[in-house]
């Protein structure tokens, strides 16, 4: 009965909803921020301590501004998360482009593939939908299961629609295995600034004046295949329009000493939150885990994975 709900839900209310012009779905955004700021007080507290926790130095009206232009831009998230459903290719890559990919095409033509770096900042959804378009590259996203899986499955499909592969964090150990196996050029999109599962084995560093448990999934790929890592930086150009910008991170990631890749990324997601504080996910409980007594860095700081 659930599934059969989740996808008379799906096709009869979201698709159409997508199906909406930008301009009228901004202006549901507008509703949205409002009901979300005023009268939900969505997460007010958790936005609030993150943004005084990261930002000691700012002023009580400097949080308050960040917080507002928070709760906006979310709505926008949120309504172009349902406009990936049914935007068109076309669509996606005028307003989803990247500056730069000059930078890593030559690694296609040369039989590699790449690790791509990010977080939740300005608009993800986007670079999962059109990550198949944007390069050479087999465009693969890797994330976490929805508990609802009928819901998950319904959403697989549209994401996955343009070319990119999604994986999930269970399965993504093979999929490097599979590909790499059949010396297959990928670009893997990783979103690395979740709040990690095992705290005893990510890698515990300072990032935004707190004590943080940072996901190292991305370094152990990059030192196990020894693939080229880059960071790419999203700009919100204007409302509705994005580009991103790549960076290297390390492009012979076994010659780093442990941690490296891992500290040059936080670094340079930090200055990107820093320059514009509002776009990134406040809403999420990110430091709600204690560093543990023992941790993994400890024990191998000077070996190489």
């Amino acid at each position: 009965m659930k599934k059969v709900f989740n996808i008379i839900f799906f096709y009869a209310f979201l698709i159409p909803l997508s199906l909406l012009p930008l301009w009228i779905l901004y202006s549901i955004a507008d509703f949205i921020a409002f009901l979300l700021k005023e009268v939900i007080k969505y997460r007010k507290q958790t936005i609030e301590q993150n943004l005084k926790n990261s930002f000691p130095e700012s002023s009580n009206e400097e949080l308050k501004t960040y917080k507002n232009i928070f709760y906006k831009h979310l709505a926008d998230i949120f309504i172009e998360a349902f406009k990936a459903l049914t935007i068109s290719k076309r669509n996606v890559l005028k307003r989803y482009k990247c500056n730069n990919p000059e930078l890593i095409e030559p690694y296609f033509k040369d039989g590699k593939s790449i690790l791509l770096l990010s977080s939740h900042y300005n608009n993800w959804e986007y670079m999962v939908l059109s990550l198949g378009m944007q390069f050479s590259f087999h465009g693969i996203g890797v994330g976490k299961r929805m508990s609802n899986k009928s819901f998950e499955y319904l959403m697989h499909k549209r994401r996955t629609r343009f070319g990119t592969e999604v994986c999930y964090n269970d399965n993504v150990k093979e999929v490097f295995k599979k590909y790499e196996k059949e010396h297959k050029s990928c670009a893997y999109m990783l979103l690395s600034d979740q709040s990690p599962n095992d705290t005893f084995k990510s890698y515990w560093t300072n990032f935004l004046n707190q004590d943080t448990p940072v996901i190292f999934g991305g370094e152990y790929f990059a030192k196990k295949y020894n693939y080229p890592v880059f960071y790419y930086k999203v700009n919100k150009e204007r409302r509705g329009y994005y580009s991103f910008d790549i960076v290297p991170l390390s492009i012979n990631p076994q010659e780093e000493e442990y941690s490296q890749i891992t500290l040059k990324y936080v670094s340079l997601l930090e200055k990107t939150i820093e320059k514009n504080p509002p776009f990134w996910l406040w809403s999420h409980k990110r430091w709600k885990h204690k560093r543990p007594e023992k941790i993994y860095q400890d024990t191998i700081k000077k070996e190489k994975i």
